[in-house]
């Protein structure tokens, strides 16, 4: 019997994956635990995800780990995630280089605890010389905090007059995006059964193929993200074009 990863074609992988990882706190609470458990059992489907996509040959693979909304959430839980974010990087550092992993970071980093940004900077520096495979951890980020920091360098950059307003255009606005050094996700996956993308990436993800599942994220394992990218291989990407003019190309 073939297996789900064996219906892969490698030709036509998408090249960079973005998850949005929701589902931890509905989990744990169907399973009678709080929700802190829910969050300490995704980082097992972190890595699953993590090395299937490395294995497979994906080169970018983005994870909607902490949100600037997020922060609103009770305190003891922002703390046991802020905890379990610090331990996490220091644990998985190892692993990463095994696997050939580049570990990198968006969003509003300095707005971390400052034990978490230190171990942060330093597992990015640890992880710099590997090539398989950037993985990259969205912390303390949102797309509209993004676009508004983008909106205020764009305008100190004009003021100061590095930049001309007929200067600016879609190239000129991807180069302030935090994610001005990986090309834009071209599969998003969302888990827990939610059918919406909550702030992640808006710019980024204009042309991305949707995939939503209704297992929660705790439960998702390398298989779940090989029917992700099988259904993804299944689709057209026509980027405004005709069927026709697709096939001819």
């Amino acid at each position: 019997m073939t297996s789900l990863k064996e219906k892969i074609n490698p030709e036509r992988l998408p090249r960079h994956i973005a998850i949005i990882m929701d589902g931890n706190g509905r989990w744990a609470k169907q399973q009678g635990k709080h929700r802190v458990f829910g969050h300490k059992s995704g980082v097992t489907s972190v890595r699953e995800a993590a090395e299937a996509a490395a294995e497979l040959g994906v080169q970018y693979l983005t994870l909607y780990a902490f949100s600037t909304e997020n922060w609103s959430r009770p305190k003891n839980e922002v703390n046991a995630l802020m905890s379990l974010l610090l331990q996490s990087i220091k644990d998985e550092v190892v692993t990463m280089n095994k696997n050939n992993i580049k570990l990198n970071a968006i969003g509003d980093l300095h707005s971390l605890p400052l034990r978490n940004y230190k171990h942060l900077l330093k597992a990015i520096e640890q992880t710099s010389a590997n090539n398989r495979m950037t993985l990259t951890l969205a912390l303390s980020y949102s797309s509209r905090w993004e676009i508004t920091e983008v909106a205020r360098k764009i305008a100190s950059d004009v003021m100061e007059g590095r930049c001309q307003p007929n200067e600016i255009d879609q190239q000129c606005i991807e180069k302030y995006l935090t994610t001005s050094n990986i090309p834009d996700p071209e599969l998003l996956i969302r888990t827990s059964g939610e059918f919406r993308v909550s702030n992640f990436m808006l710019w980024q993800i204009a042309y991305a193929e949707l995939y939503f599942t209704n297992k929660f994220w705790p439960e998702f394992r390398r298989e779940d993200l090989y029917e992700a990218i099988l259904d993804f291989q299944c689709r057209e990407r026509r980027f405004g074009k005709t069927s026709e003019q697709i096939i001819k190309k």
